[in-house]
């Protein structure tokens, strides 16, 4: 009788260690083994793990731990972007803290100009933009988001105290525009009104603009209204509505000017 050596057979996953092993990549070993790429990314720690193959990891910036270099005016951009429609996530899964911002897509610039902003204040870190319905998250992931944004905890920022620490309203003094761009770019919106004028009896139309802030913390109405009494905006608020929502109105003409100069419309 003739004995059948049995050949061993790796299994998937076996399989996609030992090309991982050799160099190829997760998305690639995905494509070729018709795996999830996350569960790729799972067997490679894993393996890493048992292993003991871990690169050190690259230290990330951050002005408070390390006192590293801080781009002090896209951060003042960033807070207000923040304080309007970001919030801040501590995932189990991805061991770190993240940042969202939702940003409309009706208004791409404004999403360019937080993920640049994000780029500028986190230099080390990547970012990314996960789709929604009508918007776009953008998003990176940081251990040091609380370091920068101080202002995060439980629950809605409406429904809890908001104030800015002093090394915060110090950059915010230095750059007020970049602080009170982020804020409308998130929760403002630049608008054109009309009216008409008769004149010798012929029928005039007039357009101009006015900018409008609408928030339901009281904490950030006010940390807006303050920064636009300190470049010499006017503004008017309206009655609070039953939803706790205020809205702030930029109507006089030497006003608006000024908006129209330093922040200029949502795009």
């Amino acid at each position: 009788m003739f004995k059948i050596a049995r050949m061993a057979v790796r299994s998937t996953r076996e399989e996609a260690v030992l090309l991982l092993r050799q160099g190829t990549r997760n998305r690639d070993v995905s494509l070729q083994l018709g795996v999830p790429v996350g569960t790729v990314s799972w067997w490679k720690y894993q393996d890493r793990a048992k292993h003991g193959d871990f690169p050190a990891p690259e230290r990330t910036t951050c002005f408070h731990c390390y006192a590293d270099e801080l781009n002090r005016p896209a951060y003042a951009y960033l807070l207000g972007a923040y304080l309007g429609d970001g919030h801040i996530t501590h995932s189990k899964v991805c061991r770190t803290q993240s940042l969202f911002i939702t940003c409309d897509d009706k208004w791409p610039g404004v999403m360019d100009t937080v993920e640049q902003a994000m780029r500028q204040v986190f230099p080390k870190n990547n970012t990314y933009r996960l789709q929604r319905p009508g918007c776009h998250n953008v998003k990176l992931h940081s251990m040091h988001l609380t370091c920068h944004f101080p202002q995060h905890g439980p629950g809605k920022k409406h429904e809890r105290a908001i104030a800015l620490e002093p090394w915060q309203q110090e950059i915010v003094d230095a750059h007020p525009w970049d602080f009170l761009r982020g804020l409308i770019h998130s929760d403002g919106c630049r608008i054109t009104n009309w009216a008409t004028k008769t004149v010798d009896g012929v029928t005039r139309r007039y357009e101009y603009p006015r900018y409008f802030f609408t928030n339901t913390s009281t904490d950030i109405i006010g940390l807006f209204t303050a920064t636009l009494d300190a470049v010499g905006v006017q503004w008017k608020a309206s009655i609070p509505r039953p939803t706790g929502q205020v809205n702030i109105s930029i109507a006089r003409k030497d006003s608006v000017a000024l908006m129209v100069a330093h922040i200029g419309p949502k795009y």
